[in-house]
């Protein structure tokens, strides 16, 4: 009876399809986990755009002079980011309350493209006005108003 001879060893041709499977999922983890980083990077810079942009409004917001607000403003971020804003005020038919519409151009420093963005809202700010007829003028047209509607609702 011939001897058996026993065959434990893995063939040239498996250890190649081994190496093929390995390189593939090695190749597709690594693009992988680019893209996380890159995704990291650019949530990174949004969150950097969006204080900026922040910071200006809260300028706008914390200006007691109208005319100082008018005139606009800018200034350079920590990073060498240029950020320029300017505002247009307008009343409303509410004393001492006005609609704001805010614009800010946020540079890059990276040579990469400025954005802008462009905001609405609405502040009450009694230092804004400047006009004081127009402004007792609207007061009154208020009450009148109130006045009015207490009127309809008690009748």
């Amino acid at each position: 009876m011939p001897a058996r001879r026993s065959t434990s060893a893995f063939t040239l041709l498996e250890v190649l399809m081994a190496l093929v499977i390995f390189a593939f999922a090695a190749t597709i983890l690594a693009g992988t986990y680019l893209n996380v980083l890159n995704s990291y990077e650019i949530v990174a810079r949004g969150n950097v755009v969006d204080s900026d942009l922040a910071y200006a409004r809260s300028i706008v917001l914390a200006e007691p002079d109208v005319t100082k607000l008018e005139k606009g403003g800018e200034f350079a971020t920590a990073d060498g980011r240029n950020v320029r804003w300017s505002v247009e005020i307008l009343p409303t038919t509410v004393a001492d309350l006005f609609t704001v519409n805010f614009t800010c151009d946020l540079g890059d420093s990276g040579g990469g493209e400025a954005r802008k963005a462009t905001e609405t809202f609405t502040v009450f700010r009694p230092t804004w006005s400047v006009d004081p007829a127009a402004r007792g003028q609207l007061k009154q047209d208020s009450k009148n108003r109130i006045l009015e509607f207490q009127a309809k609702k008690t009748s």
